[in-house]
């Protein structure tokens, strides 16, 4: 696992905004073998999204040959709603760059056959190979996707029940009332991401401070899914100093100097 450590938001929100880039490029996508990249949505990837979106109109990259497909998505939110994944996705980026349509996958909150809709995007992701890279948040519980606390590690696209502290922490989303927070989602499940070429977890804040802690010094444990990450072949966590701050000293020290003379 690689854990890079930078001075503030900002600073991991335009790294990952160029790594993107450079992996994209470096991909050469064509319409027959496009870029799969996993999205994520939430606060943390905003900032990504706004470095991304200057990038493109400064014509370093062209999202045209590039696939999506986002972690989840709420239950009985239309794409409409202002407070869907849909919604946020076509307002934090799609509409600002030349993605084609046909190339964004996103789960339907409103489909009426759950086990259907889970299967037929797990097809989706392996008919066009894979995904090449999946950008990912994580939750103060350490929870990736909406995959809560308990999950199975080899969970694959499914329906998932959110814990009060997540449907809590989302309500600043929804006014502050937890009430209009649904209780339900649809989500990848952590053997999903776990199957992607390359994965990268954006980790920023100090209220996020433990869930880095056990993400890299912690045990695998399905109580942090996040620690899955530890099995991945080619894992990359990029985070801020606030993030870092219950790391080990030790652990700092050699992260930092592993990383010094890296992308």
């Amino acid at each position: 696992m690689r854990v890079i450590i930078k001075p503030d938001y900002d600073t991991v929100s335009k790294w990952v905004a160029n790594y993107v880039v450079y992996r994209i490029n470096k991909f050469r996508p064509t319409a027959e073998r496009p870029f799969v990249l996993g999205m994520p949505t939430g606060g943390t990837p905003i900032g990504m999204y706004k470095e991304l979106i200057n990038l493109y109109k400064n014509r370093k990259v062209s999202f045209e040959n590039v696939a999506t497909f986002n972690m989840d998505e709420y239950i009985g939110l239309a794409p409409t709603d202002p407070q869907s994944y849909h919604y946020f996705m076509e307002e934090n980026f799609f509409k600002h760059v030349n993605i084609k349509p046909h190339n964004i996958h996103m789960l339907n909150g409103l489909t009426k056959d759950y086990e259907k809709e889970c299967l037929s995007y797990e097809r989706a992701i392996r008919k066009l190979g894979g995904v090449q890279l999946f950008i990912g948040g994580v939750g103060e519980d350490g929870h990736i996707a909406f995959n809560e606390p308990f999950s199975s590690l080899t969970s694959r696209t499914r329906v998932k029940t959110l814990t009060e502290s997540t449907r809590q922490a989302n309500a600043r989303f929804f006014g502050h009332d937890i009430n209009k927070v649904p209780s339900t989602v649809l989500t990848i499940g952590v053997g999903t991401i776990m199957d992607s070429a390359e994965v990268m977890i954006m980790i920023t804040g100090k209220h996020k401070a433990e869930a880095l802690r056990h993400a890299v010094e912690g045990n695998i444990s399905h109580v942090w899914t996040i620690s899955a990450l530890q099995m991945h072949p080619q894992g990359v966590i990029i985070c801020d100093e606030e993030a870092a701050s219950k790391l080990s000293p030790e652990t700092v020290a050699y992260f930092k100097d592993n990383e010094k003379n890296n992308f």
